[in-house]
């Protein structure tokens, strides 16, 4: 049995958000001690530390809520899995695409910044100005 603070430790997240994924319901409600102190078991680290992994990976949690549900589920529907994991995949694409766009924008401003590093202007700010 680990304390709220061992679980903590051993999922890699803060006390804070372990009471937090148990107020939205994506942790389970945990035994209590006679005295009232929550113990968690290895089941509540491993679903813990699959939120933890989730959220990295940039999954929202009604995202993470729904693959915890199916993989709660005895038989696992992989493809419902597929289709939360591609739609997930297709938004990274895209912020990426940005990223790019963005970066590209910003290299630009900077290298015009850099060959009139003593005039008057400034590409950069320019840029900010107007709006590119």
């Amino acid at each position: 049995m680990l304390s709220m603070g061992r679980l903590a430790q051993a999922s890699g997240v803060n006390v804070e958000t372990v009471r937090y994924y148990e107020r939205i319901g994506l942790m389970p409600e945990p035994s209590r001690t006679a005295g009232g102190h929550r113990t968690y078991d290895e089941g509540h680290r491993r679903r813990l530390s699959f939120i933890r992994r989730a959220r990295e990976l940039g999954f929202t949690l009604e995202q993470v809520r729904e693959l915890l549900r199916l993989a709660d589920q005895e038989a696992q529907p992989c493809g419902a899995v597929v289709r939360i994991a591609g739609a997930h995949l297709d938004e990274v694409r895209r912020k990426i695409a940005d990223l790019t766009r963005l970066e590209a924008i910003l290299a630009g401003a900077v290298a015009r910044c850099e060959t009139t590093a003593s005039g008057p202007d400034c590409a950069v700010l320019e840029m900010l100005s107007d709006g590119g």
